[in-house]
């Protein structure tokens, strides 16, 4: 069980990093807050990269980042492609709708990753797994009235549309994870996770370099101008933590993704709270039944997984 241990700390640290993001976009430019997030996230990781390939201080430790050649690093750099795309739709939705309708959209991701998982990895659920899936798919029915109440029509807004498609990216990115972690023997790549997490922190950085210079530096006298916010590095710190714990959790050999992913968007919960407590969002209580119905559903899992 320790790999769903991991994944309950990696949707509380999660959480936080919703929040610490939605605070640091607040009036803000979102492609520099993007770029900066990868930049302090990369320097997290860097040193354990420079120490694993020049020492041998992280050998056998949790830590140590593993080394390969481009037939490795190729998957990597298309996880930072994924998760970039991912990242770009899903802060400028963050900056444009409330905190507590963005995250149980958000919540909804691992019905997508649970289908690619039945159709890719065969795995199968037991009735206390599918009961927690189906209470994920009601509650997002649910909030869309909850989201009608506050002028937010899902058929039509546009930051609803980036947030589903950073939801889409997300859950492939997760399927894309289980098929670099797994053994070769299992169908999958077999690739270190500390190389993975490494790498593709390092290839973002960079190709957030170019995405700032292209998209926004030429315009950036006409557009919302960027501010100093300390949440930047906080959004960089927790992201990297809950991270460390997904790709933790993935790395042990019994962990099943569908249900990893289910419980990693828990922290739907944590950023909930902030919600109310810091950024006073309205329709609270109708948005409350979502996200019972979301708990509901993850001791459901908890239950089907012992």
């Amino acid at each position: 069980m320790t790999w769903l241990i991991l994944a309950f700390l990696s949707a509380a640290l999660l959480g936080c990093y919703d929040t610490l993001k939605k605070v640091a976009l607040k009036d803000n430019a979102v492609m520099p807050v993007l770029f900066f997030n990868t930049f302090f996230s990369s320097l997290i990781f860097l040193p354990l990269i420079i120490l694993s390939g020049t020492t041998d201080v992280l050998d056998d430790s949790i830590f140590h980042v593993g080394s390969g050649g481009w037939e490795m690093h190729k998957y990597i750099v298309l996880k930072a492609i994924l998760v970039l795309s991912s990242w770009i739709l899903g802060y400028f939705a963050m900056k444009n709708l409330p905190l507590t309708i963005v995250g149980p959209i958000n919540a909804t991701r691992p019905v997508m990753v649970l289908v690619g998982a039945l159709l890719v990895f065969g795995e199968r659920l037991n009735g206390w797994q599918w009961a927690g899936v189906l209470m994920a798919i009601l509650s997002y029915f649910l909030l869309r009235k909850s989201g009608k109440k506050e002028g937010i029509d899902f058929r039509h807004d546009k930051w609803i549309y980036m947030t589903i498609g950073a939801a889409v990216l997300g859950a492939v990115s997760g399927l894309y994870d289980k098929y670099l972690m797994a053994p070769e023997g299992q169908g999958g790549v077999g690739l270190d996770r500390m190389m993975v997490q490494s790498w593709f922190t390092i290839y973002q950085c960079v190709m957030m370099v170019i995405l700032l210079m292209v998209m926004w530096l030429p315009k950036y006298h006409t557009t919302t101008p960027f501010h100093w916010s300390w949440a930047i590095i906080g959004v960089s710190i927790f992201l990297s933590a809950a991270d460390f714990m997904y790709f933790y959790s993935l790395s042990i050999p019994e962990a099943m993704i569908s249900v990893v992913s289910m419980v990693r968007r828990g922290s739907v919960i944590v950023s909930f709270i902030f919600g109310v407590m810091l950024f006073h969002e309205k329709n609270l209580r109708a948005k409350a039944l979502d996200l019972a119905l979301m708990l509901l559903g993850l001791v459901f899992l908890y239950i089907g997984s012992e």
